[in-house]
């Protein structure tokens, strides 16, 4: 977790709109906060959304919705991107909308087959730009073997709309009679992660706000549905996937932790980030737990498959630099501990406010 920080910044740290500062409480008015996937998130899920649309599929709180059709099974996913910059060090809004839905569908261990894309375009937006993105986002889902088959297009005026936005829905073959859900985690499994965290964050507040970082990093967006098809071919008893993306490492298992009422510890020195990711989390007063990610999955998976799980990962090139680091635990349910380098704990809550707005 030591070492040399190969970091250098030419913007000062205090950025304009980087940091989203802990928010007031939310009364009766949506709060930035809201979109970040942590504590506002949540209570807007709980208290409005869940109620008001209840059933079986929507409570189960996955990142897709199983659904059958004839006997048939399907995975069902929708997604916003809202990401600012547009472009990026390693992708842009179209292709960050094709992997961020291709991976919401994979989380449940299905096999993509079928995008929308809706675009909300901002008047003024150059038409060179929205030609860009759209033979990126084609692009994407070539790779990934799906299609683009049906969408829509709404302009708002100029000023309201941030340039461009996309909302994407997909769905899926499950070709299992798995049950993977964040509610299935028990003591004794293990928490495995796929690679390095936080180079999506990172890269982004990078273009963002003109940092000279001197290794350039750049974002893990990626599509994730061969990886989880490996692993699962192993037969390995897993749990759960999940992508740890608003939020990071840290709100995603936390949601784990409180849908399956355990605890979950993890070891410091066990958790891969990439030195110079961790030198710039360090200068700009960011935890890269709580940054996202969008080509990472997180896997909880019985304590005897965790080898085998391990092995699977490391033999695909998403997941090269794959790590066993934590493990579920009796409780206190719904914690999330991080045992130190120094072997003290602390917790790692879920932040009420948002680190990085518009990442994804």
């Amino acid at each position: 977790m030591n070492g040399s920080r190969p970091v250098k910044a030419t913007a000062p740290q205090t950025m304009s709109g980087a940091l989203c500062p802990s928010p007031l409480p939310a009364g009766e008015s949506v709060l930035l906060g809201h979109g970040s996937g942590g504590k506002l998130s949540a209570e807007l899920i709980h208290e409005i959304f869940l109620p008001t649309f209840d059933n079986p599929a929507l409570a189960l709180l996955n990142d897709q919705a199983m659904v059958s059709v004839n006997g048939i099974r399907l995975a069902f996913t929708t997604d916003s991107f809202v990401v600012k910059p547009l472009f990026f060090p390693g992708g842009d809004i179209g292709s960050l909308a094709v992997h961020g839905t291709v991976n919401d569908l994979a989380m449940g261990g299905a096999t993509p087959l079928f995008l929308s894309a809706a675009f909300i375009l901002e008047e003024g937006l150059p038409l060179d730009t929205l030609r860009q993105i759209s033979a990126s986002l084609q692009e994407a889902a070539r790779a990934c073997g799906v299609a683009v088959v049906t969408g829509d297009t709404k302009v708002v005026e100029k000023g309201s709309g941030d340039g461009l936005f996309i909302n994407t829905s997909g769905i899926g073959v499950v070709h299992h009679d798995l049950a993977l859900s964040a509610g299935n985690a028990r003591p004794g499994d293990k928490v495995l992660v796929s690679g390095p965290l936080g180079d999506h964050g990172i890269a982004i507040l990078a273009q963002r706000e003109g940092l000279a970082l001197e290794t350039a990093i750049q974002s893990d967006s990626a599509p994730l549905h061969n990886l989880v098809a490996a692993l699962l071919a192993t037969g390995a008893s897993f749990r759960c996937f999940r992508d740890p993306t608003r939020g990071g490492l840290a709100s995603t298992l936390n949601e784990i932790a409180a849908q399956s009422q355990v605890g979950i510890e993890l070891q410091e020195h066990r958790v891969p980030v990439r030195e110079q990711v961790r030198g710039a989390c360090e200068l700009l007063g960011l935890d890269p737990l709580y940054v996202a990610n969008e080509g990472k999955l997180v896997a909880i998976v019985k304590a005897e498959d965790a080898e085998t799980a391990l092995g699977a990962l490391r033999e695909h090139p998403l997941g090269r630099e794959a790590e066993i680091i934590g493990t579920v635990i009796n409780g206190p349910a719904g914690r999330v501990t991080v045992r130190t380098t120094l072997g003290t704990a602390r917790m790692l809550d879920m932040l009420s406010g948002d680190q990085l707005p518009r990442i994804c």
